[in-house]
């Protein structure tokens, strides 16, 4: 799952978990975003930026192409059909390209390709060409659009944190269904079945029931031996979904210095020899405990994680004092994980699908096999990839055993949920902040502030005078002449 410093999913549109938070009596407070955001792309010898907008401090040639990107990006995200991606118009095409070759054909500018670069290791811990266009635009139409993943404002991926931490969710947990029941340190080896039983089998114990749910990731779920062997598509799809690379570190410190000096914790890096980090945050607890946290994502993890634990502690502190100011280096504690080689998880923090997996092997993501069902956020279809998703698929594999095992206690709404292999809610609705606002206005201002982008970007680029033009002739045959605001 998708987490940054232990923030919980945004209100809006994150129900499951947070109808969990209530029903557990905890209690949530925002993430800190109070203050200037740090932007730092194009190299260590780039000029650093400051901005307080959910959108950095961009020219106006890169953000004229980050805005008409963004915009492509959002009708796209409208057409996807989350709970079959195969029904979404241009499927096929779509799932053939990745994430960078969709990019190199739709941005205009270097910029513009380092930006999508850097939302790609914050959110998947991978590369750009390392996933399928499809499943980016699955991923981010589940969360109601792109910008809702990389924002800390209402009703997005880091509006809120759980006071005393999000691990209080799996403990209350454990409460309610008894820690004698909780096995931890028993990764399950093997599964059998027939037409009346499962067995589980683990390192030091043999369990049989009626049903198995499997929650772990897909990539640790296809370590495990079956038998019956699986069905192959099955078995296809989790040999090739591949995880993400992050490395977390949290560095506490006596005071929130950076608070003080009007920063809000937030720092956005593209790749660079000098930084290893791409993100950082705010990690202050409720009571007050000065905090930030970063990761270490994508190739810039595959590259530092080889080298010396001091050696990117080192580097780490070197590029806050760069950006914060030298109050970064007298901190009281560095601690850092790499998800990579935590045995449980392989990685960090969601599997994703390469080219090709969601048109032709997706529906064997959710569906059953035999007495096994599947669970895990990466079969979600609301916030696919975060504790919220997470929750939804659980119910969602608790409601297909229930039908199976004692179909009398089921409410016809669940009943129907089951058939239709969903929860009984709705799509998930779009945010405030991912829907296009219009306002209405003179055709002439946006011209005349599209031709001084258009005058700026054709200085750069030989043949962008077609793509703006084509690009102007979307905007108004769509908006029917109203600005189109992010």
């Amino acid at each position: 799952m998708v987490l940054i410093a232990g923030t919980l999913e945004g209100s809006g549109t994150q129900t499951h978990v947070l109808e969990l938070i209530k029903e557990l009596g905890l209690e949530t407070y925002p993430q800190f975003n109070i203050g200037k955001k740090v932007h730092h792309m194009g190299g260590p010898g780039a000029r650093v930026r400051t901005y307080r907008t959910s959108i950095p401090a961009l020219s106006p040639t890169v953000l004229m192409d980050l805005t008409q990107f963004l915009w492509k990006i959002d009708r796209l995200c409208a057409t996807v059909c989350v709970k079959d991606p195969s029904k979404t118009p241009n499927a096929v095409e779509l799932d053939s390209m990745t994430l960078h070759s969709y990019t190199e054909q739709h941005g205009w500018t270097a910029e513009l390709r380092e930006e999508i670069g850097l939302c790609s290791r914050i959110v998947f811990g991978m590369e750009p060409s390392q996933m399928s266009f499809l499943f980016f635009l699955m991923y981010a139409a589940a969360a109601g659009g792109l910008l809702p993943l990389l924002e800390s404002t209402a009703g997005c991926a880091q509006e809120f944190k759980i006071k005393g931490g999000t691990q209080q969710l799996s403990e209350c947990l454990a409460e309610r269904v008894g820690w004698k029941n909780v096995r931890l340190g028993s990764a399950v080896t093997a599964i059998w079945q027939d037409a009346e039983w499962a067995r589980v089998t683990t390192a030091t114990a043999t369990f049989l029931c009626r049903a198995v749910i499997v929650t772990c990731p897909p990539h640790l779920a296809a370590k495990i031996h079956y038998e019956p062997a699986l069905p192959s598509q099955r078995e296809f799809l989790t040999q090739n979904m591949p995880v993400g690379h992050m490395i977390k570190f949290i560095i506490t410190y006596q005071t929130a210095f950076w608070r003080e000096k009007g920063f809000s914790g937030e720092i956005v890096a593209g790749s660079s020899t000098d930084c290893p980090f791409c993100v950082t945050f705010d990690a202050t607890s409720a009571g007050g405990n000065a905090a930030l946290v970063g990761f270490i994502a994508g190739q810039q993890a595959s590259q530092w994680s080889s080298k010396e634990d001091g050696e990117r502690r080192k580097a780490v502190l070197s590029s806050l004092v760069k950006y914060l100011g030298p109050e970064a280096a007298s901190f009281i504690h560095y601690e850092e994980k790499d998800w990579a080689k935590e045995d449980y998880s392989g990685g960090c923090p969601v599997n994703v699908m390469t080219p090709g997996l969601l048109t032709y092997y997706h529906p064997s993501l959710r569906k059953p096999c035999g007495r096994i069902h599947w669970a895990g956020t990466e079969t979600a279809t609301q916030w696919c990839g975060y504790m919220s998703g997470a929750v939804q698929a659980g119910q969602r594999a608790a409601l297909e055993v229930l039908a199976e095992l004692c179909p009398m206690i089921l409410t016809q709404e669940e009943q129907e949920a089951v058939r239709l292999g969903q929860t009984a809610e709705g799509p998930a609705q779009k945010t405030p902040s991912s829907k296009r606002k219009y306002l209405s206005s003179n055709k002439a201002v946006v011209i005349a502030a599209l031709t001084i982008g258009a005058a700026l970007l054709l200085a750069q680029r030989e043949n962008a005078l077609i793509k703006v033009k084509m690009y102007l002739t979307n905007i108004f045959s769509t908006t029917k002449c109203n600005i189109f605001l992010l």
